[in-house]
């Protein structure tokens, strides 16, 4: 086994990761929990992070680099953002050292679009994109990043233009659970990638963006008339959701030479899936080796070997 040349850190909101990397940049051990910024701020951040360290058994000397929202201003200690366009090689540059701890632990900036009509921020996805680009050709890319807020971030080589963020995933939690809706979707399965109910769905979105909440309520329709199944109806309303978000992002898009889609998992698929329905190319990049490569390029920028 290679010596530990430092461990990185995923800190999200609901979720942990961490990952013990060697010299030679491989993973020697990973821990995932549910211990993100809302667990940690009430049992402290400090001690989370420690429990973790001490299972995969950690030099006491590693440095610890983090992304996330341990950086938040409810975080541990607020690192602040870079101002679009923004440079993503400055990233590590700009991180914060934690005070009175035992060890180097560095936490990374967010981004932030200050435009007054457009005003955006985003903590985490700014290191997936500082990875992604590694795996990108040079050129202007679109890149998606689903999520419970998604990211679609206009990238110019290694720089950000801009970004926007769609509530998605949060609204369909919030419609799937608390409107008439919740009665149309109960007890449905997870929606396949291929459904047909979904790819309609997408397209009618798309082509008409205006018609977001008829679009919705028809699924509560379609169920009472036309004995919409409630496997078919989930596809639908994550359609008809993913699709406004698609016409939105291409429509402030402007000229792009690809889009580069940040995903894993059934998510990942599906958005996979809602793009290629509508006849457009992804460069497909894992969203986990995309945030490992983005904390090990800033690691290596902070501490090289």
């Amino acid at each position: 086994m290679t010596a530990g040349y430092y461990a990185a850190v995923d800190w999200g909101t609901s979720s942990f990761r961490l990952w013990l990397i060697g010299e030679d940049g491989a993973a020697l051990a990973e821990r995932r929990s549910a211990e993100g910024m809302t667990t940690a701020a009430r049992t402290g951040f400090h001690a989370v992070l420690d429990s973790h360290l001490a299972a995969v058994s950690a030099p006491a000397h590693l440095p610890i680099i983090i992304c996330g929202m341990a950086g938040a201003r409810q975080g541990w200690k607020e690192a602040g953002y870079l101002e679009t366009p923004a440079a993503l090689g400055a990233i590590a540059g700009h991180a914060i050292a934690v005070p009175d701890v035992d060890r180097d632990i560095r936490i990374l900036p967010g981004l932030a679009q200050r435009d007054g009509r457009h005003p955006d921020v985003m903590r985490g996805e700014e290191t997936q994109l500082l990875g992604a680009a590694g795996m990108l050709d040079h050129g202007r890319h679109l890149v998606c990043m689903p999520g419970t807020h998604s990211k679609w971030v206009r990238l110019s080589g290694q720089t950000v233009d801009g970004f926007s963020t769609f509530m998605t995933g949060e609204l369909f939690d919030a419609i799937s659970k608390h409107t008439i809706l919740s009665h149309a979707v109960a007890e449905a399965d997870a929606i396949a990638a291929d459904s047909a109910a979904f790819a309609d769905a997408v397209t009618r979105a798309r082509e008409n963006p205006a018609l977001a909440t008829n679009l919705l309520f028809s699924v509560r329709a379609g169920q009472l008339l036309h004995g919409l199944s409630a496997a078919d109806a989930k596809a639908r309303l994550s359609g008809t959701l993913i699709g406004l978000e698609i016409a939105g992002a291409l429509a402030s898009a402007g000229s792009v030479d690809g889009i580069c889609l940040v995903g894993s998992g059934r998510l990942g698929a599906l958005y996979r899936s809602a793009l290629e329905s509508q006849g457009i190319a992804v460069r497909l990049v894992d969203a986990d080796e995309a945030v490992r490569a983005g904390l090990s390029a800033a690691a290596q920028a902070i501490w090289p070997l």
